[in-house]
């Protein structure tokens, strides 16, 4: 009786997708071409779109960039991951759509088998594949707009306020298994308009009676052809693929850089590919995405459960620039919020009289936000009517005057107490935590935390939110929390409290500093990067590591998600050679150090108790922040890299983009006593220019420039000792 059953189940799905397949346009073969635009530097005009194959047994995503196959008939697979700017095939052998543990038990989500060969895959071969039964199995699609993860409402200057565009495709699967009964997976494939760009993710309803332990989801596997072989050789130390760069939100570690904040992208080996040069089939050639420490995941009756998002982008090649340019367009395209960009200051106040001279200075030079810092009078877990009031008139007083405020709070690296303290597995005890003590998010102390900083933005109105010590990823083994059943869920379900905390201050327009990885879940800016006893060296020290620091943390993330630190004031040590103030006396430093990072689009913590001390200070500061609202739009561009820093030549950047007047920005340094006077290069390809270019040295005569074979131009540079210009090209 089963087996008829099975069998009029699986007629039943095969007719069900077949009908909806024939409601699609038609695939043609003349789209099977290389793209021809660099999606880089010009706009790509088609459209993401669902397809039906031509003999009606594939359902085809695709946007000129990407082209993703997946086989609906008899069972359903993904046969094909192609990028159509290098021709490149990312799929060597199917796989499961997913793959679930419940309740102690493994099942695979969708897939096909019967194929022997695992090097390559003939589309021949694919009809001879039967459908795998053992776990979930296709049931229908439904095609939908692409709508936005996060509501994100701008309020502050931002380079993109639109939200991205695309298709989205839900595969829903069942399963005729007892053990399975009434637990429905959804699997969801998002392509993007404009970028080589697929997001995967999955959810799992839990319509049964009954209580689930979901011990992993792993959203992705993908058998991809290796990078490399070697006939002995280790996993670790062989290449992974490098066609595909793939990022989810689920990604910490205080690193300021996602490769090292990653906590679910597994590179795994395959044994069933026999022909594989490697003899001990060592070859790591699977990508599986899942979250290591998130093993016992409760789904009570009625609940579902949302995997990590995948973000899979697809590279056409090994140059790092390039690389980092599809990274950071991918930020600014699917994560507009990364591209907001507040002109801020760190202000240390012991009173409130302070912040309203902060606040005064602000509008008299240009910027746009009072940040207060660590350090100041500012403490948003008072909820007390008198503390909420005082911040309520201050707030009031600074939008009176059009800038915005905002203030630190710290989560982890702390103390609570015994009860609230993460506990270390190893020991049963407080601690063992990434900042040694720190408290648990799912603790009483933790929940009372999230609700007061949502208190506190309510109340205030607050504009700004830095958020010093988010969660770290700490698990936790107490079973008394109330925001966690144990060890187990500790790192999923404080995860959830954070991103739900960030999702909803982004839905009130809140701007969030927080030195974690947590851009795909609604942070604007992170750390560039930088050590910070360097700000007790000497301001010619700084200035230099400074721009090391931009030119390093700038390859995969935008200036804009970025901060950097400038100490007005004494910080981590150091003697009046290492500080601004007075700072009519270090002018020369002073606006050097600004010009340093707003000429990256970088924004720094200039960290004191004002902005300046002299009509003439003031006068520099508001020169410096007007030359940067003048060209904002292309120093917000992309960065290419042209020299760092090092002491003994000139260094610098050049900002592109070809959609604005100015379609390039040239800021060049020299750190050297003596005078540099060279050609150098400069590449101009990302400019969109292909002929020729008009070049000025600030508000020189411009100047024609030939383009070279190779997209460059020969400028003639003269730089004075310790001094610095920039170069417009239009």
């Amino acid at each position: 009786m089963r087996f008829f059953y099975v069998a009029l189940f699986a007629i039943t799905t095969q007719c069900a997708a077949a009908q909806q397949l024939a409601q699609l346009p038609v695939w043609t073969n003349n789209r099977e071409q290389s793209n021809q635009t660099d999606w880089l530097v010009h706009p790509v005009q088609e459209k993401a779109t669902v397809y039906n194959s031509l003999d009606r047994r594939d359902l085809i995503l695709y946007n000129g960039l990407v082209k993703r196959t997946f086989r609906l008939n008899p069972g359903i697979a993904c046969t094909g991951y192609k990028n159509m700017t290098t021709g490149q095939e990312l799929i060597r052998a199917v796989s499961p759509e997913a793959r679930i543990t419940i309740n102690g038990k493994e099942y695979p989500v969708g897939g096909l088998t019967g194929q022997e060969e695992k090097a390559y895959l003939l589309p021949a071969w694919v009809d001879d594949f039967k459908r795998d039964e053992r776990g979930f199995v296709f049931q229908r699609f439904v095609i939908s707009k692409l709508n936005p993860f996060l509501v994100w409402k701008p309020t502050t200057w931002a380079m993109n306020t639109k939200q991205a565009t695309g298709v989205m495709v839900s595969f829903y699967y069942e399963s005729t298994l007892p053990a399975l009964k009434d637990i429905h997976v959804t699997v969801n494939y998002e392509l993007y308009d404009g970028l080589p760009l697929m997001v995967k993710w999955l959810s799992i309803e839990n319509k049964s009676n009954a209580l689930l332990k979901i011990d992993r989801v792993v959203n992705e596997i993908l058998a991809t052809p290796e990078e490399e072989s070697a006939v002995v050789g280790s996993a670790e130390r062989m290449k992974k693929q490098q066609g595909i760069y793939v990022e989810t939100n689920y990604a910490f570690n205080n690193a300021m850089r996602y490769d090292l904040s990653d906590q679910t992208l597994h590179w795994k080996t395959d044994r069933s590919y026999t022909s594989q040069v490697n003899y001990d089939y060592q070859t790591p050639c699977v990508l599986e995405v899942y979250p290591d420490k998130a093993p016992g995941i409760e789904l009570e009756p009625g609940a579902a459960l949302h995997s990590v998002r995948s973000y899979e982008l697809l590279m056409d090649g090994y140059d790092r620039e390039r690389r980092g340019l599809a990274v950071r367009r991918m930020y600014s395209t699917i994560a507009p919020w990364t591209t907001a960009n507040p002109i801020f200051m760190h202000l240390v106040s012991k009173n409130d009289e302070q912040v309203r001279t902060a606040i005064d200075q602000c509008a008299a030079t240009g910027y746009e936000a009072v940040i207060l810092s660590f350090g100041s009078h500012l403490n948003m877990e008072d909820s007390s009517a008198e503390n909420i009031r005082r911040w309520k008139t201050l707030t009031a007083y600074a939008h009176e005057k059009h800038i915005k405020i905002g203030g630190y709070s710290l989560f982890s690296s702390r103390r609570i107490s015994d009860e609230d303290d993460v506990v270390d597995p190893k020991t049963g005890k407080p601690g063992g935590a990434f900042f040694g003590n720190a408290p648990c998010f799912g603790s009483k102390w933790g929940l009372a935390y999230r609700d007061k900083i949502k208190y506190f933005f309510t109340q205030t109105g607050f504009d700004i939110w830095e958020n010093d010590g988010p969660y770290p990823g700490d698990v936790c083994a107490s079973t008394s929390h109330p925001g966690h059943k144990g060890l187990d869920d500790s790192q999923w379900r404080q995860m959830e409290i954070q991103k739900e905390l960030y999702h909803w201050l982004n839905t009130r327009g809140v701007y969030i500093n927080a030195p974690d990885w947590y851009f795909l879940d609604g942070t604007n800016k992170i750390g560039i990067g930088y050590r910070e006893v360097n700000f007790s060296m000497p301001r010619d020290h700084q200035k230099l590591l400074n721009r090391q620091n931009i030119f390093d943390g700038t390859w995969e993330k935008t200036g804009s998600m970025s901060w950097g630190f400038v100490p007005l004031t004494k910080y981590q040590g150091g003697g009046p050679e290492a500080i601004l103030e007075p700072l009519s006396e270090h002018l020369k430093d002073y606006e050097q150090l600004m010009m340093q990072y707003y000429g990256a689009g970088v924004q720094a913590c200039y960290r004191g108790p004002r902005l300046y001390d002299t009509d003439t200070t003031r006068r520099v500061v508001t020169e410096v922040i007007n030359w940067y609202k003048k060209y904002r739009a292309i120093l917000n561009s992309d960065i290419i890299h042209l020299r760092r820093a090092d002491g003994r030549d000139w260094d610098g950047l050049l900002h592109v983009n070809p959609r604005l007047k100015e379609k390039g920005l040239l800021i060049l340094y020299n750190p050297t006593k003596k005078i540099i006077s060279q050609t150098i290069r400069v590449p101009l390809y990302y400019t969109g220019l292909t002929k020729t270019a008009s070049i000025r040295e600030k508000k020189g005569v411009a100047g024609t420039y030939v383009l070279n074979r190779n997209y460059e131009v020969t400028l003639k540079v003269r730089l004075e000792p310790d001094s610095y210009s920039w170069w417009v090209i239009e």
